[in-house]
């Protein structure tokens, strides 16, 4: 059963599927959550403290993700794993893709860390989003590093080829611009790509990226 933080986080994210985030309202995340009101602030705050750990939620998702993948194969076939769930990923999630390309669309919420001196939350979660939302470049930097040091070069690398496709996606059959909501899967010859550039790297003398 999830707490009454994540039924609110959840409550919130399906909000924000519907409304911009300037029209959601904290009332109606605590009914749809089924909690008080109170219960909503002493838990956020504020509204900008529900976006801030929103966001924090959808960037700590994305890295245990990587880090799942990582875990489940050897590399080099994991990173090609990591780039190419990342793009499915982020053109499902508006936010994570937000958050890996700094393009946060009107309607989304776009916290900032909160103000110097402001109190702490009480509650421990809370003081962590209070810190704001990583950057692009720190979230690839956490998810490189998921990969430890010997492929944590070979992971960035991947994963920004993976960037460039969320950034430009794939032309569709036909060849006409995609639409931007029609985000599509990494094309095999990227996938392809990806694991010849590093299968040729662990049969090289240097063994580690140049």
């Amino acid at each position: 059963m999830p707490t009454a933080r994540d039924a609110l986080l959840d409550a919130a994210l399906a909000a924000l599927a519907r409304h911009p985030w300037s029209a959601v309202r904290m009332a109606d995340l605590a009914a749809a959550a089924r909690v008080s009101r109170q219960t909503l602030y002493n838990e956020f705050g504020s509204k900008e403290g529900l976006a801030r750990a929103l966001v924090r939620r959808e960037a700590d998702a994305y890295l245990d993700g990587v880090r799942r993948l990582l875990a489940a194969r050897e590399a080099p076939a994991s990173l090609a794993a990591v780039a190419e769930w990342t793009v499915v990923r982020a053109g499902d999630r508006p936010l994570l893709r937000a958050l890996l390309t700094g393009a946060w669309t009107e309607g989304m919420p776009r916290p900032r860390a909160a103000r110097p001196g402001a109190r702490p939350a009480p509650v421990p979660a809370q003081r962590r989003a209070d810190g704001g939302p990583p950057a692009p470049g720190e979230l690839l930097a956490a998810a490189a590093w998921c990969a430890g040091e010997r492929w944590a070069a070979g992971c960035e690398l991947a994963l920004r080829l993976a960037l460039s496709h969320v950034v430009a996606p794939a032309l569709p059959p036909g060849g006409q611009c995609a639409e931007p909501d029609s985000w599509r899967p990494m094309t095999p010859t990227m996938t392809k790509l990806i694991e010849t550039i590093f299968s040729v790297e662990t049969r090289s003398p240097r063994k580690t990226m140049p």
